[in-house]
């Protein structure tokens, strides 16, 4: 699997996780059709996971006139996988993790996403 299309998944598997209160490892067998152990995928779910609480303080200083409780949970989650990417993954260029979460804000999101989440990040660089 592309690490293109594991941001994707790890996307969906946390919205899940996000709007059903789901666990990891459900939320992963509602996703993907087939075992995904030891992928990108799941190092990303897992690491979001592990490092949620500092992801989202994070996210939460970084934000203007917003809250990270007001927040979207299509948002959210695309902030939480490139905050983890650029702050806990090392291999993974700076541009390459913000690209990939306006990428996927602009097909998730509504019109302001992609800029939203391209504002939030640059900032936190």
């Amino acid at each position: 699997m592309k690490r293109r299309t594991a941001r994707e998944k790890a996307f969906q598997i946390l919205f899940q996780m996000d709007v059903n209160d789901i666990d990891p490892k459900d939320a992963i067998e509602h996703v993907m059709e087939q075992p995904v152990e030891g992928t990108y995928l799941t190092e990303l779910v897992y690491g979001v996971v592990e490092h949620r609480d500092a992801i989202d303080s994070k996210i939460d200083d970084n934000l203007e006139k917003w809250t990270f409780s007001r927040l979207a949970s299509v948002e959210k989650n695309l902030l939480r996988i490139a905050v983890f990417e650029l702050f806990y993954k090392e291999d993974v260029p700076q541009g390459v993790a913000i690209n990939e979460a306006v990428e996927l804000a602009n097909d998730y999101g509504d019109e302001k996403s992609g800029k939203f989440i391209n504002g939030v990040l640059s900032k936190m660089l």
